[in-house]
């Protein structure tokens, strides 16, 4: 008779199950109905696009997974990654005339995991035509107030008000010292790992850390970031310095990330490999770059603004779950 060690047959006897409530798991088949009754009552058709790509996402804050593929079509080196966003894909869909569309989406993310972080988690993401920043944030509340009707005030500031209120600095004006002072001032100067030099990511801790646990309760929304945050997000024509891309709060926690869409290609290539370089120069691998939907931005994006919501964090905000394993039925641990 074989003995199985007691500490590993306790861990089996747990692992198998769910990490969320079957009352959790119950609200997220609500939730899914409620948002696909949204769309469907403002005539937005549903996709689906592929979640392996042969290109990965170039941004500088994200990793993809990579994985192998040996069969028809592989690449040379046969590899090919899981998405962080199906926004490339579905940009190829609007380029090629199929006018609104939603998709709630299974996206990836390697080295992710927390209390609000999955390595697997889900996104909602949608693209409005003839929509810009503004325009799409409405509609962002709009879906919100359906799904929590008893949702607080809103309230709408500009980055650079934002930062003014709660930071006491000008963000499209301060210089490196004066940021750093900033973080400083605020228990942040000791941070490990972070380059001196980068603007943006000092502004991204001071965002963090500063101003977004300042932003108090309720739905906040947060637009005209940096330009050199946009992104995917065409620049403002009235203020060069900043992009027309928001974020949303709901009592102080990141719940969606928007863009009146960049429809250049040559300044999309440009920003994609700008992405590359700077992978490269703090020693991360470079990254196809995806010729499908620079393509499809050539032949022409209509003009259209979009958003991606993280469902498990509003069926968090919810539910009043505080770690992301209780909205999940499979968290990573188990998955």
């Amino acid at each position: 008779m074989s003995h199985v060690p007691r500490k590993r047959a306790d861990t089996l006897s747990h692992d198998w199950r769910p990490s969320a409530s079957l009352e959790s798991i119950s609200k997220r088949a609500a939730l899914l109905q409620q948002v696909r009754a949204f769309f469907h009552a403002h005539r937005v058709m549903e996709v689906e696009t592929p979640v392996l790509s042969a290109a990965g996402n170039t941004d500088i804050n994200i990793n993809s997974f990579t994985v192998h593929y040996d069969g028809p079509h592989a690449p040379p080196d046969g590899q090919m990654y899981l998405h962080t966003s199906p926004e490339y894909a579905m940009k190829r869909l609007l380029a090629a005339g199929s006018g609104d569309i939603f998709q709630i989406a299974r996206v990836f993310r390697n080295g992710e995991a927390g209390r609000r972080h999955n390595p697997e988690f889900t996104l909602l993401e949608w693209y409005r035509l003839g929509m810009d920043q503004h325009a799409l944030m409405a509609e962002v509340e709009a879906l919100l107030r359906v799904l929590m009707p008893g949702l607080g005030k809103t309230n709408r500031l500009s980055y650079r008000q934002a930062f003014i209120e709660h930071a006491g600095i000008d963000p499209l004006e301060v210089e490196q010292q004066a940021l750093q002072a900033c973080a400083e001032r605020h228990g942040l100067g000791d941070i490990v790992g972070l380059d001196k030099d980068d603007h943006d990511a000092w502004l991204d801790l001071c965002m963090d850390q500063v101003v977004v646990p300042a932003l108090g309760e309720g739905l906040v929304f947060i637009y005209d970031y940096p330009a050199s945050q946009a992104a995917l997000a065409r620049l403002s024509e009235e203020d060069a310095r900043v992009a027309e891309r928001f974020e949303c709060f709901i009592n102080g926690v990141e719940l969606a990330n928007g863009f009146h869409e960049l429809t250049d290609a040559r300044e999309q290539r440009q920003r994609l490999l700008a992405d590359n370089a700077h992978r490269r120069l703090t020693g991360r691998a470079e990254l196809p770059v995806d010729e499908h939907f620079l393509s499809a931005l050539q032949s022409g994006l209509p003009d259209c603004a979009g958003v991606a919501v993280g469902l498990d964090r509003l069926l968090m905000l919810m539910s009043g779950a505080t770690a992301i394993d209780e909205v999940l039925a499979f968290a990573v641990d188990r998955a």
